[in-house]
């Protein structure tokens, strides 16, 4: 009797401790089948959240890209349609900014001292005293040209032989080598450039006077001077890279820093260009009318507008690098440097006629060209950069960047 009792109770408890188990893994996978379904949720939002953020982060680069870089021409062209020969000052001015935005990064403050002291540098000094000379030069060859009957239209399409200039002197002097797709590309490049500067644009809209061929001569002289010395700049830079590192705001701060003790040679001009932008006759008598006494000040807003704008511009080139490849930066600049020559058209009335056009045309579709064969090139085949961000002294530094991150990656 008492052993029935005793097996009766032991099935009991069997049967409660299987019952147990059950309910145990019962409630174990149900707490598993909501920890994977909180965890799922979690990372669907964590997805949403990032997907959210990096459309805000393009927008807001693009928006830098297409909005600063094209301000940025635009505000050039203004300054120069109010004084074609204003290019030193301007010249100055953009130096003088980069220098003061770039100064800070480059301080420090000894505790043993009240004035701060500048940091050590990584390259020596006379390394950038040569690229100095060689920056200036090319930045007030380019802002000179407009003074010589060069519209805009013209340099936006020139300043993209830019890429030609710099295989040569890749090929010359650092032994790069080339492929044949890269090479019809740049020739593709090259004959469009040629025909858009033979073209000889009609007179714009806002000049009643032809156009002076032999000083459009000079101004395309003057250009291709530009040229050769912004590809000698990218021999000496990337020289300069390799042997002491990539420290490429160092070298922003001093080839512009150092450039302006070069401006005490062109001291009257500068005093020229500054009373230029204090004379109200410079805009429009139609804006003289609809501005009344804020007119004087509206040129300085327009110096002001393209010193903020070319650091906008800057910014978003150095951002879109960061996160996309140089095939796809290439593409965008390429963009950008299209619709500022469609602008420019536009918005001033530039000169325009079928060769100019279809310079244009073969040198946008060349440069995309040479980003596509580039993008498949081994390290060997990589050359020199496409489409710049802006014609400015910034952004082409900006550029040289760009085309030493695509070797690095």
């Amino acid at each position: 009797m008492g052993t029935r009792k005793r097996t009766t109770a032991n099935g009991v408890d069997r049967r409660d401790a299987l019952a147990n188990e059950l309910i145990s893994r019962e409630l174990n996978g149900t707490a598993k089948a909501t920890a994977n379904a909180v965890e799922k949720d979690v990372q669907r939002k964590d997805v949403s959240r990032a997907v959210a953020l990096s459309l805000v982060d393009y927008t807001l680069i693009l928006s830098l890209v297409f909005g600063g870089c094209c301000a940025n021409v635009w505000s050039y062209e203004q300054l120069l349609k109010m004084d074609a020969r204003i290019g030193t000052t301007l010249t100055f001015s953009q130096m003088l900014f980069i220098t003061v935005q770039s100064l800070p990064s480059f301080l420090i403050f000894p505790k043993a001292s009240l004035l701060p002291k500048l940091k050590p540098r990584h390259v020596p000094l006379k390394n950038w005293a040569i690229q100095v000379l060689v920056l200036t030069s090319g930045s007030l060859l380019n802002n000179w040209v407009f003074a010589f009957s060069v519209p805009l239209t013209v340099q936006i399409v020139f300043r993209s032989a830019g890429l030609a200039v710099s295989m040569l002197m890749g090929y010359l002097v650092l032994k790069k080598r080339y492929s044949i797709a890269q090479i019809t590309a740049v020739a593709f490049v090259s004959a469009g450039v040629v025909l858009a500067t033979l073209s000889r644009p009609s007179t714009p809209k806002s000049s009643d006077s032809p156009p002076d061929i032999g000083r459009y001569t000079i101004g395309v002289a003057m250009l291709t001077v530009s040229l050769v010395l912004t590809g000698i700049l990218g021999v000496l830079q990337e020289r300069t890279y390799t042997k002491y590192g990539p420290h490429w705001k160092e070298g922003v701060f001093y080839t512009h820093c150092l450039s302006l003790p070069i401006f005490l040679f062109f001291v009257p001009d500068l005093k020229r260009g500054f009373r230029g932008l204090s004379d109200p006759s410079t805009l429009s008598p139609v804006s003289l009318a609809a501005l009344g006494r804020a007119a004087p000040a509206v040129p300085y807003a327009i110096l002001g507008a393209n010193m903020l704008t070319q650091l906008a511009c800057v910014s978003g080139v150095n951002q879109l690098t960061s996160r996309v490849s140089s095939v796809s930066t290439n593409l965008v600049l390429t963009t950008r440097k299209a619709l500022s020559l469609c602008f420019s058209v536009w918005w001033f009335g530039n000169g325009w006629n079928a060769r100019l056009g279809a310079g244009a045309g073969m040198v946008f579709l060349g440069s995309l060209l040479y980003t596509a064969v580039s993008s498949g090139a081994g390290p060997g085949g990589s050359g020199p950069r496409g489409a710049g961000a802006a014609d400015t002294p910034a952004a082409r530094g900006a550029g040289k960047r760009r085309g030493r991150k695509a070797k690095a990656a």
